[in-house]
């Protein structure tokens, strides 16, 4: 089956610059468990004013979660998309997968859609097709196991931990498999990218190329923001964002109104 067209995301705010205009997204943090442990995550902490992957006030069972977007669509009619985007890993909580695939059965009308480390994602390919995902978001910070190995503390698969470049090429390894077979089950594949100074700012332009030719339509440059490990690091300055993306868009097109939301995110792109 081909990749679908961007005109069938032509509501999803995240993956259409116009759409994010006119329509809305809920994010629904069900997934409170993680299988990678990746140097500048943190997420203890929450506060009204933080806006930032992994971060949720509380987290919802499928049930609650069900009864949110039933409650947010009925209030603001410019909903269109749900997705669980944490504030784990998705796909290695059973409540995402029971989560979307009852908001499918209930909103068959709304895209549902997925943001994940990739790691399981062709083994959960199945029933995320079932539940209608139409759109996935894959995270991939590094395609080189030596870069890799700087940004991963561990990988946690099959019940063993691996460390280092062995951990670091076990995940590329999944990831580039899930975005291949996601790409020819007929969703739209977009790459998260963390751009961490020093790290992998040098290392990019391979990921672009690897992530273009594994099957990914498009590719969003996310500066780092400094915590955890990669808490005494600056953050990018707004031109070497901007410049790095110029330079990757000869190879893949390039998102650039991302807002960086947070797991439990709802309404419009501000």
């Amino acid at each position: 089956m081909p990749q679908q067209s961007f005109d069938q995301l032509r509501e999803h705010p995240c993956f259409n610059r116009a759409a994010a205009r006119w329509f809305g997204r809920i994010h629904l943090p069900v997934a409170p468990d993680c299988n990678i442990k990746c140097h500048y995550c943190n997420r203890l902490y929450d506060c009204a004013n933080e806006n930032r992957p992994g971060v949720t006030s509380r987290l919802m069972g499928p049930a609650e979660a069900l009864e949110h977007v039933r409650r947010m669509v009925t209030a603001d009619n410019r909903l269109r998309v749900v997705g669980v985007a944490g504030p784990g890993e998705p796909l290695a909580s059973k409540a995402t997968l029971d989560t979307l695939l009852n908001v499918h059965r209930q909103f068959p009308e709304l895209i549902t859609c997925v943001s994940t480390n990739g790691l399981l994602l062709a083994e959960k390919l199945p029933v995320l097709h079932a539940a209608g995902v139409r759109a996935v978001t894959v995270t991939v910070n590094a395609v080189s196991p030596a870069v890799g190995s700087l940004i991963y503390s561990y990988v946690s698969y099959g019940g063993r931990i691996y460390r280092g470049t062995e951990g670091a090429e076990l995940l590329w390894r999944a990831q580039r498999r899930g975005l291949r077979l996601a790409g020819e089950m007929g969703m739209v594949v977009k790459v998260n990218s963390v751009l961490i100074p020093g790290i992998n700012d040098e290392h990019l332009a391979g990921v672009a190329r690897a992530v273009k030719e594994a099957g990914a339509r498009v590719m969003n440059v996310i500066p780092l923001i400094p915590q955890g490990k990669f808490a005494g690091l600056l953050p990018p300055p707004p031109e070497r964002v901007n410049f790095l993306r110029r330079e990757l868009c000869p190879i893949i097109d390039q998102v650039t109104h991302c807002r960086r939301c947070r797991a439990d995110a709802v309404g419009m792109l501000v």
